[in-house]
């Protein structure tokens, strides 16, 4: 194979459905009765004020009871029985350390914790929402096991349970600069505006923000190097906007939240941003084929960013925004077929060989120049 050629899409087993869910399903068990015993230790302080402990209980007995029951159903149907069997047996782990009945003192303070909570509830119910509509909805029939599935839930991984570390670097990065840009007459006259409004002109002025930085990621080669890793999905779903290389991250984060932090826009109005942007970035991502209409002119939609994504030497340098297609438009960067049926034919970088297969090759590539790959994306 030559370092040009597409990988094969090699024969693949056939994959029970109800094996790989109990697995998952046993896997996040385990890691909630986890954050049970360590709470201080695994469990985001901003993250617990989203969700009660008698929630966390009943979220992780339905997990338990869901373990069990597509596993043992697998395990009958003799379809992947050792995967199956992972499921069953980290829900019964879960169970023998306690299970839903781990009692827990007051939560003391640490000064630093990971988001293992954030990963598990996000990955629950976001599995469970965008899996059905992408079986049912989808553009393309494509498996939530789909080549490359691993990598991305590493990346989803990553990127949840260092959130802490994450807004540490961000806040630092931006908290010195903002504040030596003051504009108090500025900062009143938004903060005096209701938070509806205020939301409005965070969404359009965040936007701009990431989409030039986006544009620079695509046009300056050594910034491109980490971005790459988010464009070398070769299949589109709800997963696949989780691979982001961890500089990558900071980097645009800091980006979108200084002209935030200098402007002066409420909490309120900041915190909607923030619920917007992680629903936005699953959506703007996911497999699914609706026709929106007018509405792909006036929001980012799933069609509008996978021509981003498309492997395509006309869509190299387009559709950067990802929340207003205006802020293309301003920047002549808007570009979409009229037609809704016209969707890419595939996805991923234009030089396959650049970017490896998996998390941790991933992260060092930006750091070894031109280096090209024998075993890469897939």
């Amino acid at each position: 194979m030559t370092p040009t050629t597409l990988p094969p899409r090699a024969a693949r087993p056939r994959r029970s459905f109800f094996a790989y869910s109990a697995a998952l399903l046993g896997l996040l068990s385990l890691m909630a009765v986890a954050c049970f015993h360590f709470p201080e230790l695994l469990t985001s302080r901003e993250f617990r004020a989203v969700y009660n402990e008698q929630f966390a209980r009943h979220l992780l007995l339905v997990g338990l009871a869901a373990a069990f029951g597509m596993g043992t159903l697998a395990i009958l149907r003799d379809r992947n029985r050792r995967i199956a069997l992972v499921g069953v047996g980290s829900a019964t782990l879960a169970v023998l350390l306690g299970g839903t009945n781990v009692q827990f003192d007051a939560i003391g303070k640490t000064p630093y914790s990971l988001g293992l909570d954030w990963f598990v509830i996000s990955l629950f119910f976001s599995a469970l929402v965008f899996v059905p509509l992408e079986h049912y909805l989808g553009k393309r029939r494509i498996s939530p096991l789909r080549p490359g599935w691993r990598t991305d839930v590493a990346y989803f991984f990553m990127s949840h349970v260092l959130v802490q570390f994450i807004l540490i670097l961000v806040t630092a990065s931006t908290s010195t600069i903002a504040g030596l840009a003051v504009f108090p007459a500025l900062k009143d006259a938004i903060q005096s505006l209701p938070v509806w409004a205020q939301f409005l002109i965070a969404v359009f002025v965040a936007d701009l923000a990431q989409a030039l930085l986006h544009r620079a990621y695509h046009n300056i080669p050594w910034l491109w190097r980490f971005h790459a890793v988010h464009h070398s999905s070769r299949e589109m779903d709800w997963l696949a906007g989780s691979r982001i290389h961890f500089v990558e991250i900071v980097l645009t984060r800091s980006a979108v939240l200084l002209p935030l932090l200098v402007l002066g826009f409420s909490a309120p109005a900041v915190n909607a941003y923030v619920i917007l942007v992680g629903l936005q970035a699953v959506l703007a991502h996911a497999n699914l084929g609706l026709r929106f209409g007018v509405l792909e002119y006036l929001l980012v939609l799933p069609r509008y960013h996978h021509w981003h994504h498309a492997r395509h030497k006309d869509y190299l340098d387009v559709n950067y925004a990802i929340h207003l297609p205006l802020v293309d438009m301003l920047m002549g960067t808007f570009k979409l077929p009229p037609k809704q049926e016209d969707w890419p034919e595939e996805y991923g970088v234009m030089k396959l060989e650049t970017v490896p297969r998996g998390i941790v090759r991933q992260h060092l590539m930006p750091f070894q120049g031109g280096k090209k790959f024998d075993e890469y994306v897939d």
